[in-house]
């Protein structure tokens, strides 16, 4: 099994430590991993190279490509951040916007319905689980059909000072989410909803709606 893990911030708090607890029980010494940062990737500046020409030609793609890469090869892909006023971090969101082009609606990868998804966040008062909301969001549009959401408070700052009832709870979320990951990472399918998503997006790219390159794209993997 391939996992890629995907960090929105450097910071090993509560969220990295979660995240830690949620891989011993979710890989095992087969498991290939590969983890990553986002910290040091550029805004993105919106000129739509990669949806009008080529993802290539992104000034920032020799960062943000052994990512994707590695996201493309995965089996499971682990989305890890912490709690920045009421949603992910901002490097985060800098990746995301970055994937603009491997949307439902311009030229999504067909095996991203294969895969598994986890979102992860802590918080130290409220917004985790709106956090792992707007990931969930980011990736149903990348067209992976599931993503299991792992979100805490933990009432500190600091994961030295969360108390071991909380801890010892939210081992027993990850160790719950890891195993519905491993019983159904073969099983991996498109909802109704995403299929529904799907199947409007090809209308689009058919009746000439999107961009060319799109439309060449859905063509060339035989959706239209």
């Amino acid at each position: 099994m391939k996992i890629t893990i995907l960090h929105g911030q450097k910071h090993h708090g509560s969220t990295w430590n979660t995240t830690l607890l949620l891989l011993d029980h979710l890989i095992s010494a087969d498991d290939e991993c590969n983890e990553f940062f986002v910290n040091d990737i550029p805004n993105c500046i919106g000129c739509f190279t990669c949806i009008l020409e080529d993802e290539e030609k992104c000034p920032h793609r020799s960062l943000t490509k052994p990512i994707i890469q590695a996201i493309e090869q995965s089996d499971i892909l682990i989305v890890a951040t912490p709690n920045y006023c009421m949603g992910m971090t901002g490097q985060l969101k800098t990746f995301f916007d970055h994937m603009a082009y491997r949307w439902m609606s311009h030229r999504p990868l067909g095996e991203m319905r294969s895969k598994l998804a986890i979102a992860v966040s802590t918080t130290a008062g409220v917004g985790a689980g709106v956090a792992t909301k707007q990931i969930a969001k980011q990736l149903f549009w990348w067209g992976i059909p599931k993503v299991y959401r792992l979100n805490s408070a933990v009432a500190a700052s600091k994961w030295d000072d969360v108390k071991p009832k909380i801890k010892l709870s939210i081992e027993q979320k990850a160790m719950k989410i890891a195993k519905k990951v491993k019983k159904n990472r073969r099983k991996a399918g498109r909802g109704l909803y995403q299929k529904f998503i799907f199947k409007m997006m090809g209308i689009i790219q058919k009746k000439g709606l999107g961009t060319p390159k799109d439309a060449s794209y859905w063509k060339e993997q035989g959706w239209i």
